[in-house]
């Protein structure tokens, strides 16, 4: 392995093979659970810094690309990314998660802001928080119709939750 590497966010498979961030760079590590084997796949953004997500029950990983102002998905069964951009520069996206409608959340330590995102369009919707919030981990309550957002802000001893009204 050539560095600089940092391990960011450690996620398994439906395999348990090993997958993790390499927020020192741009790239999606694999450890192979039956052989110890270890791959790393470059994200398509040059430098992303790669952060956090979440593995799906699709074996897809989500991640934010927080030097890139990007989210990112890694289907670990055809090993392919994608990737969106975040709609306001300097969002600095540092956590992502898939709900139950499709729709993909984060938000990052800048903007003040939650972004979700339509799967299917790519499109995305961004709402504004009450006061300055520096979000690092992002959580969705897939048990509400539509599912609700809720992040901790580590400025304001505060929990912050959106709920979509549609």
């Amino acid at each position: 392995m050539k560095g600089p590497h940092s391990v960011y966010g450690i996620y398994a498979d439906s395999k348990n093979n090993i997958f993790f961030m390499d927020f020192g760079g741009e790239n999606v590590g694999k450890i192979e659970a039956a052989t110890g084997k270890l791959t790393l796949f470059p994200t398509p953004t040059p430098r992303s810094r790669p952060r956090r997500g979440r593995m799906d029950d699709q074996d897809r990983v989500w991640f934010a690309q927080w030097r890139a102002e990007k989210i990112g998905m890694f289907d670990t069964r055809t090993e392919k990314f994608r990737e969106w951009n975040v709609p306001t520069p300097h969002t600095a996206p540092y956590d992502v998660v898939l709900d139950k409608a499709g729709k993909v959340w984060t938000a990052g330590m800048n903007t003040d802001r939650v972004l979700r995102m339509d799967l299917e369009s790519g499109e995305f919707t961004e709402y504004p928080l009450p006061s300055q919030t520096n979000i690092r981990r992002v959580f969705v309550d897939n048990s509400a119709t539509p599912p609700a957002f809720w992040v901790g802000n580590n400025h304001h001893a505060a929990i912050v939750k959106v709920e979509p009204l549609e």
